[in-house]
């Protein structure tokens, strides 16, 4: 069974990721450093509390994701560890990270984050650009296409 995993501490498409889990009858579990109030109650919704130690979540869900499943992520890290899992793994732009793509993103961020520490009084790279409609919208299809495709294949 297809469980959604969701790296929910800075997640901009929770609620969506909620919409189209329930559609789909798909189990929901959002893993937060902290309790979070707005993650619905009832069956296909659990929430996994991990506190506040570095990567505590992203330890969780490397733990817990399977072939089955689709992980939520925009930490490039965590979805290179869900990756090898062999894990459907979407940012919330609704970008798949494949394990054809995986290694390039990894190589970019790693890349940044040395720019970023041998500049720190400088912008390098100017962050990421804002969350948009069109991003939503790519999100929620990217996922409703990922469940369909993983229920396809259980079957």
């Amino acid at each position: 069974m297809t469980v959604l995993y969701i790296d929910a501490d800075a997640c901009p498409v929770k609620d969506e990721c909620y919409r189209v889990a329930g559609r789909h009858g798909v189990e929901v579990v959002v893993v937060a450093n902290a309790w979070l109030a707005s993650v619905p109650r009832g069956p296909g919704f659990r929430q996994v509390t991990v506190g506040d130690a570095l990567d505590a979540a992203d330890d969780w869900i490397a733990d817990h994701a399977t072939a089955a499943d689709v992980v939520v992520t925009a930490d490039v890290p965590l979805a290179g560890r869900c990756v090898k899992a062999g894990a459907t793994v979407l940012a919330p732009n609704g970008r798949g990270f494949t394990a054809d793509s995986i290694g390039m993103d990894l190589a970019v961020r790693n890349l940044m984050t040395d720019l970023r520490a041998a500049s720190p009084t400088e912008r390098v790279g100017g962050g990421p650009k804002p969350f948009s409609q069109k991003d939503r919208s790519a999100f929620l299809q990217a996922l409703h296409e990922a469940i369909v495709r993983l229920k396809r294949a259980s079957d």
